[in-house]
Protein backbone atom coordinates (compact mmCIF):
# COMPACT_ATOMS: atom_id res chain seq x y z
CA UNK A 1 0.00 0.00 0.00
CA UNK A 2 2.89 2.47 0.68
CA UNK A 3 4.70 1.47 -1.97
CA UNK A 4 1.44 2.33 -4.14
CA UNK A 5 0.96 5.60 -2.39
CA UNK A 6 4.46 7.00 -3.66
CA UNK A 7 3.99 5.80 -7.12
CA UNK A 8 0.72 7.97 -6.81
CA UNK A 9 2.15 10.74 -5.27
CA UNK A 10 5.06 10.80 -7.74
CA UNK A 11 2.66 10.41 -11.18
CA UNK A 12 0.83 13.34 -9.63
CA UNK A 13 3.59 15.11 -9.28
CA UNK A 14 4.48 14.37 -12.76
CA UNK A 15 1.05 14.80 -13.98
CA UNK A 16 0.74 18.59 -12.59
CA UNK A 17 3.97 19.63 -13.59
CA UNK A 18 3.15 18.51 -17.41
CA UNK A 19 -0.19 20.46 -16.89
CA UNK A 20 1.53 23.39 -15.83
CA UNK A 21 4.32 23.68 -18.66
CA UNK A 22 1.20 23.49 -21.05
CA UNK A 23 -0.50 26.36 -19.50
CA UNK A 24 3.34 28.68 -19.47
CA UNK A 25 3.93 27.59 -23.10
CA UNK A 26 0.57 28.74 -24.26
CA UNK A 27 0.55 32.10 -22.27
CA UNK A 28 3.88 32.97 -23.23
CA UNK A 29 2.73 32.75 -26.81
CA UNK A 30 -0.35 34.22 -26.20
CA UNK A 31 0.96 37.65 -25.98
CA UNK A 32 4.10 38.54 -28.43
CA UNK A 33 4.55 42.14 -26.79
CA UNK A 34 5.59 40.39 -23.47
CA UNK A 35 7.34 37.52 -25.45
CA UNK A 36 10.90 37.80 -24.25
CA UNK A 37 9.58 39.01 -20.52
CA UNK A 38 7.29 35.61 -20.22
CA UNK A 39 10.27 33.47 -21.56
CA UNK A 40 12.92 35.24 -18.57
CA UNK A 41 10.01 34.17 -16.19
CA UNK A 42 9.30 30.90 -17.67
CA UNK A 43 13.08 29.78 -17.38
CA UNK A 44 13.48 31.32 -13.58
CA UNK A 45 10.45 29.29 -13.08
CA UNK A 46 11.97 26.34 -14.78
CA UNK A 47 15.32 27.45 -12.95
CA UNK A 48 13.21 27.15 -9.07
CA UNK A 49 11.93 23.93 -9.85
CA UNK A 50 15.31 22.12 -11.32
CA UNK A 51 16.94 23.30 -8.19
CA UNK A 52 14.50 22.12 -5.65
CA UNK A 53 14.51 18.61 -7.72
CA UNK A 54 17.82 18.54 -6.58
CA UNK A 55 17.88 20.08 -3.54
CA UNK A 56 14.59 20.03 -1.35
CA UNK A 57 11.40 21.83 -1.11
CA UNK A 58 12.75 24.21 1.85
CA UNK A 59 15.65 25.66 -0.91
CA UNK A 60 12.37 25.84 -3.59
CA UNK A 61 10.39 27.59 -0.88
CA UNK A 62 13.01 30.27 -0.26
CA UNK A 63 13.88 30.84 -3.96
CA UNK A 64 10.18 31.18 -4.22
CA UNK A 65 9.91 33.58 -1.78
CA UNK A 66 13.02 35.52 -2.90
CA UNK A 67 11.24 35.53 -6.50
CA UNK A 68 7.91 36.69 -5.25
CA UNK A 69 9.57 38.98 -3.44
CA UNK A 70 11.61 40.49 -6.23
CA UNK A 71 8.94 40.87 -8.72
CA UNK A 72 6.70 42.42 -6.52
CA UNK A 73 9.12 44.85 -5.88
CA UNK A 74 9.26 45.10 -9.99
CA UNK A 75 5.72 45.51 -10.28
CA UNK A 76 5.08 47.74 -8.00
CA UNK A 77 7.95 50.34 -9.02
CA UNK A 78 6.60 50.18 -12.94
CA UNK A 79 2.82 50.90 -11.27
CA UNK A 80 4.25 53.68 -8.78
CA UNK A 81 7.07 54.82 -10.79
CA UNK A 82 6.75 54.33 -14.33
CA UNK A 83 2.62 54.67 -14.19
CA UNK A 84 2.08 50.87 -15.56
CA UNK A 85 -1.68 49.07 -15.09
CA UNK A 86 -1.61 45.52 -12.73
CA UNK A 87 -2.87 43.17 -15.08
CA UNK A 88 -3.09 39.13 -15.54
CA UNK A 89 1.03 38.96 -16.08
CA UNK A 90 1.97 40.32 -13.07
CA UNK A 91 -0.40 37.53 -11.25
CA UNK A 92 -0.08 34.81 -13.41
CA UNK A 93 3.92 34.23 -12.46
CA UNK A 94 3.09 34.75 -8.64
CA UNK A 95 1.15 31.95 -8.92
CA UNK A 96 2.59 29.57 -11.45
CA UNK A 97 6.15 29.37 -10.42
CA UNK A 98 5.15 28.05 -6.64
CA UNK A 99 3.46 25.38 -8.40
CA UNK A 100 5.85 24.62 -10.77
CA UNK A 101 7.67 24.15 -6.90
CA UNK A 102 5.15 22.25 -5.94
CA UNK A 103 4.83 19.71 -9.00
CA UNK A 104 8.68 18.84 -8.59
CA UNK A 105 8.67 18.39 -4.95
CA UNK A 106 6.06 16.21 -5.40
CA UNK A 107 8.02 14.29 -7.91
CA UNK A 108 11.06 13.98 -5.95
CA UNK A 109 8.98 12.91 -2.83
CA UNK A 110 7.34 9.80 -4.86
CA UNK A 111 10.76 8.79 -6.19
CA UNK A 112 12.50 8.97 -2.95
CA UNK A 113 10.05 7.37 -1.28
CA UNK A 114 10.10 4.57 -3.57
CA UNK A 115 14.22 4.64 -3.63
CA UNK A 116 13.98 4.20 -0.13
CA UNK A 117 11.52 1.62 -0.01
CA UNK A 118 13.44 -0.29 -3.16
CA UNK A 119 16.86 0.07 -0.48
CA UNK A 120 15.02 -1.65 2.27
CA UNK A 121 13.57 -4.18 -0.10
CA UNK A 122 17.48 -5.03 -0.75
CA UNK A 123 18.84 -5.07 2.42
CA UNK A 124 15.62 -7.39 3.40
CA UNK A 125 16.25 -9.99 0.75
CA UNK A 126 20.63 -9.85 1.46
CA UNK A 127 19.60 -10.42 4.85
CA UNK A 128 16.97 -13.38 3.85
CA UNK A 129 19.11 -14.72 1.00
CA UNK A 130 20.56 -18.15 1.45
CA UNK A 131 22.86 -18.01 -0.99
CA UNK A 132 25.61 -15.67 -2.35
CA UNK A 133 24.98 -14.67 -5.77
CA UNK A 134 28.26 -14.64 -6.85
CA UNK A 135 29.56 -17.99 -6.21
CA UNK A 136 26.60 -19.61 -5.41
CA UNK A 137 27.87 -21.44 -1.99
CA UNK A 138 25.20 -21.55 0.89
CA UNK A 139 26.21 -18.20 3.38
CA UNK A 140 26.50 -17.17 7.23
CA UNK A 141 22.48 -17.50 7.65
CA UNK A 142 22.44 -21.34 5.74
CA UNK A 143 25.44 -22.39 7.28
CA UNK A 144 23.51 -21.58 10.79
CA UNK A 145 20.51 -23.48 10.03
CA UNK A 146 22.09 -26.57 8.61
CA UNK A 147 24.83 -26.96 11.60
CA UNK A 148 22.14 -26.41 14.05
CA UNK A 149 20.51 -29.63 12.26
CA UNK A 150 24.11 -31.46 11.99
CA UNK A 151 24.96 -30.87 15.23
CA UNK A 152 21.35 -32.78 16.67
CA UNK A 153 22.35 -35.75 14.37
CA UNK A 154 25.33 -36.26 15.16
CA UNK A 155 24.59 -36.02 19.06
CA UNK A 156 21.65 -38.56 18.28
CA UNK A 157 23.58 -40.96 15.69
CA UNK A 158 27.10 -40.70 17.21
CA UNK A 159 28.41 -39.31 14.19
CA UNK A 160 31.17 -37.37 14.11
CA UNK A 161 30.81 -33.77 12.59
CA UNK A 162 34.03 -31.61 12.18
CA UNK A 163 33.85 -27.26 10.91
CA UNK A 164 37.03 -26.89 8.81
CA UNK A 165 37.35 -23.12 8.13
CA UNK A 166 39.69 -22.38 5.36
CA UNK A 167 41.06 -18.20 4.58
CA UNK A 168 43.57 -17.39 2.16
CA UNK A 169 47.04 -15.73 3.62
CA UNK A 170 48.27 -12.43 3.20
CA UNK A 171 45.00 -11.87 1.46
CA UNK A 172 44.83 -7.42 2.04
CA UNK A 173 48.19 -7.44 0.77
CA UNK A 174 47.20 -9.42 -2.38
CA UNK A 175 43.84 -7.79 -2.91
CA UNK A 176 46.02 -4.58 -3.35
CA UNK A 177 48.48 -6.28 -5.79
CA UNK A 178 45.81 -8.10 -7.99
CA UNK A 179 42.82 -5.22 -7.80
CA UNK A 180 39.05 -5.62 -7.62
CA UNK A 181 38.03 -8.00 -10.01
CA UNK A 182 40.47 -10.41 -10.19
CA UNK A 183 39.85 -10.72 -6.12
CA UNK A 184 36.13 -11.89 -6.72
CA UNK A 185 37.64 -13.98 -9.46
CA UNK A 186 40.33 -15.73 -7.14
CA UNK A 187 37.40 -15.79 -4.96
CA UNK A 188 35.45 -17.72 -7.38
CA UNK A 189 37.90 -20.67 -8.15
CA UNK A 190 38.90 -21.09 -4.60
CA UNK A 191 35.73 -21.86 -4.01
CA UNK A 192 34.95 -24.37 -7.04
CA UNK A 193 38.48 -25.81 -6.00
CA UNK A 194 37.04 -26.24 -2.72
CA UNK A 195 34.19 -27.89 -3.97
CA UNK A 196 35.71 -30.02 -6.17
CA UNK A 197 37.65 -31.20 -3.14
CA UNK A 198 34.78 -32.59 -0.73
CA UNK A 199 32.01 -35.50 -0.92
CA UNK A 200 28.38 -34.95 -1.96
CA UNK A 201 26.91 -35.47 1.67
CA UNK A 202 29.63 -32.79 2.96
CA UNK A 203 28.86 -28.99 2.90
CA UNK A 204 30.94 -25.87 1.69
CA UNK A 205 29.89 -22.21 2.97
CA UNK A 206 31.63 -18.77 2.32
CA UNK A 207 31.37 -17.50 5.73
CA UNK A 208 32.56 -14.50 4.49
CA UNK A 209 32.90 -12.47 1.84
CA UNK A 210 35.54 -9.17 2.03
CA UNK A 211 37.78 -11.40 3.67
CA UNK A 212 37.34 -14.47 2.16
CA UNK A 213 36.98 -18.09 4.78
CA UNK A 214 35.51 -20.55 3.62
CA UNK A 215 33.54 -23.48 6.50
CA UNK A 216 33.18 -27.02 5.36
CA UNK A 217 30.66 -29.17 7.46
CA UNK A 218 32.64 -32.74 7.19
CA UNK A 219 30.78 -36.13 8.58
CA UNK A 220 34.22 -37.12 9.84
CA UNK A 221 36.67 -36.93 13.10
CA UNK A 222 39.38 -34.65 13.27
CA UNK A 223 41.73 -37.20 11.38
CA UNK A 224 39.36 -37.39 8.38
CA UNK A 225 39.17 -33.82 8.10
CA UNK A 226 43.21 -33.85 8.33
CA UNK A 227 42.65 -35.49 4.88
CA UNK A 228 40.68 -33.01 3.45
CA UNK A 229 43.05 -30.34 4.94
CA UNK A 230 46.01 -32.25 2.91
CA UNK A 231 44.09 -32.75 -0.29
CA UNK A 232 43.14 -29.35 -0.31
CA UNK A 233 46.64 -28.30 0.08
CA UNK A 234 48.05 -29.78 -2.74
CA UNK A 235 45.38 -28.86 -5.24
CA UNK A 236 46.37 -24.72 -4.06
CA UNK A 237 50.05 -26.06 -5.04
CA UNK A 238 49.46 -27.47 -8.00
CA UNK A 239 47.11 -24.84 -9.53
CA UNK A 240 50.38 -22.39 -8.19
CA UNK A 241 52.29 -23.94 -10.12
CA UNK A 242 49.88 -23.90 -13.38
CA UNK A 243 46.79 -21.59 -13.93
CA UNK A 244 47.11 -19.21 -11.14
CA UNK A 245 50.87 -18.42 -11.85
CA UNK A 246 49.55 -17.37 -14.76
CA UNK A 247 45.90 -15.65 -13.96
CA UNK A 248 47.03 -13.79 -10.86
CA UNK A 249 50.77 -13.56 -11.03
CA UNK A 250 50.79 -14.40 -7.03
CA UNK A 251 50.91 -17.31 -5.05
CA UNK A 252 47.82 -18.07 -3.30
CA UNK A 253 47.91 -19.91 0.07
CA UNK A 254 45.58 -21.33 2.40
CA UNK A 255 45.17 -21.40 5.98
CA UNK A 256 43.39 -24.08 7.04
CA UNK A 257 41.94 -25.29 10.36
CA UNK A 258 39.06 -27.45 11.69
CA UNK A 259 37.63 -28.54 15.31
CA UNK A 260 35.55 -31.40 15.84
CA UNK A 261 32.00 -31.08 17.38
CA UNK A 262 31.22 -31.83 20.90
CA UNK A 263 28.21 -31.02 22.51
CA UNK A 264 29.61 -30.68 25.52
CA UNK A 265 31.89 -27.23 24.66
CA UNK A 266 30.20 -26.24 21.71
CA UNK A 267 26.18 -25.04 22.43
CA UNK A 268 25.15 -23.42 18.85
CA UNK A 269 26.85 -22.94 14.94
CA UNK A 270 28.50 -19.49 15.67
CA UNK A 271 30.29 -21.05 18.97
CA UNK A 272 31.47 -23.33 16.21
CA UNK A 273 32.61 -21.38 13.95
CA UNK A 274 34.47 -18.95 16.71
CA UNK A 275 36.30 -22.51 17.83
CA UNK A 276 37.18 -23.54 14.15
CA UNK A 277 38.84 -19.97 13.41
CA UNK A 278 40.86 -20.40 16.74
CA UNK A 279 42.70 -23.08 14.82
CA UNK A 280 43.35 -20.72 12.15
CA UNK A 281 45.96 -19.38 14.29
CA UNK A 282 47.97 -23.16 14.55
CA UNK A 283 48.48 -22.94 11.22
CA UNK A 284 51.44 -20.63 9.87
Amino acid sequence: MSRLRSSMISDGGFLLFLLVCFVSIIFTAGNPNLYLQNIIFLNVAFLIAVITYFTNVTTGLILNILFIFGYGTYTLYQTVVAGGLIGTQNYFWLIVTPIFTLATWLLTLGNRQLQSENEQLIKENQSLATVDLKTSLKNTLSFQADATVFMALSVRYHIPLTLMVISVKYWDEIKRMIGEEQVMEAVLDLSRMSQTNIRTNDSLYLLNKENPMWGMLLFTDRPGASIVIERLRKSVEERNRGEYAEKYRVELVLKMGAVEYNAAEINNPLEFIVQAKKQLEYDV
